[in-house]
């Protein structure tokens, strides 16, 4: 079992961590998706995994505008890292750009904390944290918390409604060509409770952490509370090193595909972050928990009122 990971230092500079991402957009700004779609199809069409993932020779002719755009996400999803055939990057930027712009943004900044919104809870880091329900991939902190699998590399299971093909599509193939070159020079799996960093790309967030949470495959245990606290701690530990980086957002680490029952992990979230930001008192503005489903807004909410004295 792998324990230790690679330093930030020692990949930095590889996936040039602290250039602003400036994409190649030229003039196809204004042009309307669709075409980009298509586009960026004929421009894929003679890769190989466009062919595994059911990309023909004018396939994208047969289609409507939406199911076009879903054989592309499809084929990106599939796609190992690895250069993009001449033109298609700048198709991809200007096609991305669009679809954020279309999406608009959240600005992490104007949420009320959790103070605001539960007054009379007794978290002790109400003032410094939010409880946001929302998509992630539409929220402009500067950086976002990726629950990934150990390999790094995002899903690779088309229209799979995992965070981690969620935040893969949004921010463009550029992230897992990142996430190679981390995981190329690590030589090894991601270890559970440790967490890398790139930029974000077409998100709205500069940044993403990466990291790998607990598999609860049955009962749960101590073993994997702590290897739940270990992963919030990582992400906020390597946020700490990359300067300017003052809002993060965590996604709920665990509790989809890995299993980890959305109660306890709620409050061991709250717990582990109001444990950090007491111990690093004005290094990060807002942590924000980011919720999607209405049952993960009910296991926050539980955690924060729990114990709290009516008024």
């Amino acid at each position: 079992m792998y324990t230790t990971a690679l330093p930030i230092a020692a990949y930095r500079a590889a996936v040039a961590l602290d250039e602003p991402f400036r994409p190649a957009i030229g003039h196809d700004l204004d042009q309307r998706s669709a075409g980009l779609v298509r586009e960026a199809l004929g421009l894929l069409g003679d890769d190989p995994v466009g062919v595994r993932a059911g990309l023909r020779p004018g396939a994208a002719d047969r289609l409507d505008d939406a199911a076009a755009r879903r054989l592309l996400r499809a084929v990106l999803t599939v796609r190992e890292a690895g250069p993009l055939p001449s033109g298609a990057a700048r198709v991809l930027d200007a096609l991305l750009s669009g679809e954020r712009l279309g999406r608009g943004t959240t600005d992490a900044a104007s949420l009320p904390t959790i103070r605001t919104t539960l007054p009379h809870t007794t978290y002790r880091a109400a003032d410094r944290t939010v409880l946001w329900q929302g998509d992630i991939t539409t929220l402009g902190a500067d950086a976002v918390v990726n629950a990934a699998n150990s390999a790094l590399l995002g899903c690779f299971a088309p229209m799979h409604p995992c965070i981690d093909n969620a935040i893969h599509t949004a921010a463009g193939p550029r992230l897992r060509a990142d996430c190679h070159t981390i995981m190329t020079r690590q030589g090894h799996p991601e270890p559970t409770g440790t967490a890398k960093i790139t930029r974000g790309y077409h998100l709205p967030a500069r940044y993403v952490l990466h990291t790998v949470g607990p598999i609860v495959d049955g009962p749960l245990r101590p073993v994997h509370d702590r290897a739940l606290a270990a992963s919030y701690r990582a992400c906020l530990d390597l946020a700490a090193e990359v300067d300017g980086l003052r809002t993060v957002a965590f996604c709920g680490i665990s509790t989809g595909v890995f299993g980890y029952p959305r109660k306890p992990a709620a409050r061991a979230a709250l717990d582990t972050v109001a444990d950090w930001l007491g111990t690093h008192p004005g290094r990060l503005d807002r942590v924000i928990f980011n919720v999607y489903a209405d049952d993960d807004h009910a296991a926050y909410t539980h955690a924060l009122t729990e114990g709290t004295p009516s008024r």
